[in-house]
């Protein structure tokens, strides 16, 4: 792609160049020098496989969000529902009517710094920017842009918040606190299942004589309808159960069809987590005396009874369906035996005896 500048009888610079099909652009500066570095860039870009015509910069982000929003069908409806919210409630509002190739580095700094004013969490900035970012890759993809204005700026540190969790005694008490409803809060308690995993379990997915659960599905509320998917990381995992819990569940699975839910709401609908919460978990937990305690804890509590009973990462992580150990260790490392003194004693058997200095009073001098 040659590029010149030439003078126009105006006074103006042009930049003229041909683009990779061939056609020529041209595009006119006050001055030489801007000319000339408008062609240094375009040339550079053309090496680097990222030139873009100038037009198509003009492009509205507008046009490109909605060719976005279309194309989210390949995740969770949850997902889908949670993208679309943010990008109607805090990316559209910003950027709609901003061609994109007019978006800068800068500009999404300034924003980000504007979201933080507000008061929103590190978390929600995060999700935020990341449906700008996903935004601004398509309009990359299909040309618009050379590069992704939001890639590399950066966030707001995110702390996360110390997980909880309850002893045997504090579990005891609580499913004791929910009467008939205690067999679903041990379930949670011991297995680590997500709620939404906890909901779709089926007859037919319990496997009593080997005292495992088979989580193929999932299925949570979106949009006031209740949604059944593949589990979080699309796995399916074999969770183990205590022997004690054996028998109710035997007894729950007792005259049902293997398609059946094994844990249902009222009339044997399918649970959902805001009545199962109003209706079971919080009345137990104010009559168990365990305040701002949250489902999703009993999933912590299981995880931290495993690494208590001697389960090393790699088993917890597959009981809880992590997509890698890392992870589990990224919320749980704090659970596992700190092992550093005995890295320290094995580490001594290496070190070489030290020869002791001579005390300075019984130095002796040479001899003038």
């Amino acid at each position: 792609m040659a590029g010149v500048t030439r003078r126009q009888s105006t006074g103006r610079w042009q930049a003229r160049w041909r683009d990779p099909d061939g056609r020529q652009r041209k595009k006119s500066f006050a001055r030489k020098i801007d000319a000339q570095q408008w062609l240094d860039q375009l040339q550079a870009a053309a090496h680097r496989g990222q030139y873009v015509a100038p037009a198509a910069g003009r492009t509205r982000f507008s046009d490109v969000a909605d060719g976005w929003a279309v194309g989210l069908a390949h995740l969770k409806p949850s997902t889908q529902v949670r993208y679309r919210s943010i990008l109607s409630v805090h990316v559209r509002p910003r950027w709609s009517s901003w061609p994109v190739g007019e978006i800068r580095r800068s500009d999404v700094t300034t924003w980000t710094a504007e979201l933080v004013a507000t008061g929103a969490s590190p978390g929600t900035i995060r999700q935020i920017h990341r449906v700008l970012s996903l935004i601004l890759d398509v309009a990359v993809d299909d040309g618009l842009v050379g590069q992704n204005a939001a890639a590399k700026v950066r966030m707001p540190r995110q702390v996360r918040g110390q997980p909880r969790f309850l002893s045997p005694e504090e579990v005891a008490r609580l499913a004791e606190a929910a009467g008939a409803n205690s067999l679903g809060i041990l379930m949670l308690a011991f297995t680590g299942l997500r709620f939404g995993e906890f909901a779709a379990l089926k007859v037919k997915r319990v496997d009593l004589p080997r005292r495992r659960l088979t989580v193929a599905e999932s299925v949570s509320e979106v949009g006031g309808v209740a949604t059944w998917t593949t589990p979080k990381t699309h796995q399916t995992r074999s969770v183990p159960f205590p022997p004690s819990l054996c028998d109710p569940i035997a007894a729950l699975c007792q005259g049902r069809q293997p398609e059946d839910l094994l844990f249902t709401g009222p009339q044997g609908r399918v649970l959902r987590l805001g009545n199962w919460r109003r209706r079971i978990f919080d009345p137990a937990c104010r009559v168990a005396d365990l305040d701002h305690l949250k489902p999703h804890d009993l999933r912590h509590t299981a995880a931290s009874l495993a690494i208590r009973s001697g389960a090393n990462v790699k088993a917890v992580q597959r009981m809880l369906g992590h997509a890698s150990a890392a992870m589990t260790l990224d919320v749980y490392a704090g659970l596992f035996a700190d092992d550093l003194d005995s890295v320290a004693v094995a580490l001594d058997s290496f070190v070489p005896q030290l020869r002791p200095e001579p005390d300075r009073a019984t130095r002796t001098t040479p001899s003038e």
